[in-house]
């Protein structure tokens, strides 16, 4: 309930990608500066509840669509504010459940909508300055900020429906970029993530690529690590592979494969053939020492054969992935795939999800194991419960692989500490390190 005069609780929602998380630090900032409460604990009573809803697979929508019905449910009094993909591709289903429905095009300015079409209140008292940062991004557990460096697409991958809920390319300019990251770095934080829907395709008004973002970034800036999000297999620019002997750029990247098969990545509309794919790999691990590669999949596309789904297979066999996030494939309404003939059935698709899923656990593993008996700087990420003799805290190697420090010596969240990798945890999928005194 809105009392006037009283500082508003807001709690925050959200579903999907990197971009999404990077929106909602954004929305974290803006409602302290003005004041407001954030509220992390989902039973806690929440005068706001604000929603960034996801719409890449079926599966995301129904999510989005639980997650506005529970909200409903658990806080009958809150106010609902829904935006998001799901809002945007379905803007009418979305507002007979909330309050307020903010598009994507709107959403930057989301926080300032609110308050005006809600009649938000704050203290400005207990107001936030915008410049530090780091007060939503801890408050959250968060140790690493995600940053979104631009927004939209100019492909049409015939299963993609982000390209009609994001709309089109546009980059943020490197200057509002440099000083982000700045800020971050003196807030405390040791790490940021470059997020968009097409970080290939970064190019600013001052014609500055990605390669050239990251060349000011390394320059400019003092933060400690700095990683790349989900990359498409083109429009990279020949100099960004040579940045990476920077050791502040880390070694990892995550390159959507989505197909193994030519014939299947050409009903996809994807500008990247099997021979490419392979060819930028071998590049990649040429400049960049330890690199850990990880890739989306998609199973049981339209017209998918067994000899397709083979090749598949074999790419990601060969390839050794550190990670797969394998979908299932869920015909998107309004995209050129959901018209195509050949649909795969439910018990292949579910099949050959299960053997994807085997190679993956088996590469994963192979990835980690390759590690042990390194010694590599981690971010430790978790604040123990146990006693600090027995307790594992949570962190993360350079290139993106999970690790549990047994430690009896202090250390704070958002420290990096010198880890000896010394076994793996088959069960729980994650390296187990000894901190190097």
């Amino acid at each position: 309930m809105n009392v006037p005069g009283a500082v508003q609780r807001v709690r925050l929602h959200t579903l999907g990608c990197r971009l999404n998380e990077a929106e909602l630090e954004a929305w974290a900032r803006a409602f302290l500066a003005h004041g407001c409460e954030l509220v992390e604990d989902a039973q806690a009573p929440a005068d706001l509840i604000v929603i960034n809803t996801c719409a890449v697979t079926a599966e995301a929508v129904r999510k989005s669509r639980q997650l506005v019905r529970r909200a409903r449910r658990v806080q009958p009094a809150a106010r609902v504010i829904v935006s998001g993909c799901w809002a945007t591709l379905d803007p009418t289903a979305a507002a007979a459940a909330a309050d307020l429905v903010i598009l994507n095009q709107d959403k930057d300015q989301l926080v300032e909508i609110a308050r005006a079409a809600l009649n938000l209140t704050g203290d400005s008292r207990s107001a936030v300055t915008a410049l530090d940062l780091s007060v939503p991004l801890f408050a959250r557990g968060r140790q690493r900020a995600f940053i979104k460096i631009q927004d939209g697409c100019r492909y049409q991958c015939t299963f993609c429906i982000t390209t009609r809920a994001r709309g089109a390319e546009r980059s943020r300019p490197p200057s509002e970029i440099v000083r982000e990251v700045s800020q971050f770095e003196r807030a405390g934080v040791q790490e940021v993530v470059l997020t968009g829907v097409q970080l290939g395709g970064y190019r600013a008004d001052d014609g500055t690529d990605l390669a050239g973002l990251l060349e000011r970034l390394l320059r400019d800036t003092a933060i400690a690590r700095i990683r790349l999000g989900s990359l498409e297999p083109w429009d990279l620019p020949e100099r960004l592979w040579a940045l990476f002997s920077d050791q502040r750029l880390m070694p990892h990247l995550h390159l959507p494969l989505q197909s193994g098969s030519d014939a299947v990545l050409k009903r996809m509309a994807r500008r990247c053939k099997r021979a490419e794919y392979l060819q930028l790999v071998e590049r990649a691990r040429q400049a960049i020492p330890n690199l850990n590669l990880t890739t989306d999949i998609i199973v049981g596309f339209p017209g998918e054969t067994d000899a397709d789904w083979q090749h598949t297979l074999e790419l990601a066999i060969r390839v050794g992935f550190g990670d797969i996030h394998a979908f299932g494939y869920s015909p998107r309404p309004g995209t050129l795939a959901a018209g195509l003939s050949e649909p795969v059935d439910s018990r292949t698709r579910q099949r050959r999800l299960a053997e994807l899923d085997a190679v993956a656990q088996a590469s994963r593993q192979a990835v980690m194991r390759a590690q042990i008996g390194q010694t590599a700087p981690v971010l430790h990420e978790r604040v123990p419960t146990l006693p600090a003799a027995t307790a594992l805290r949570s962190g993360y190697t350079p290139n993106y692989l999970p690790v549990q420090v047994r430690s009896a010596m202090p250390m704070c969240e958002g420290q990096v500490v010198r880890v000896r990798l010394m076994d793996l945890d088959p069960a729980a999928e994650v390296l187990v390190g000894e901190v190097v005194p």
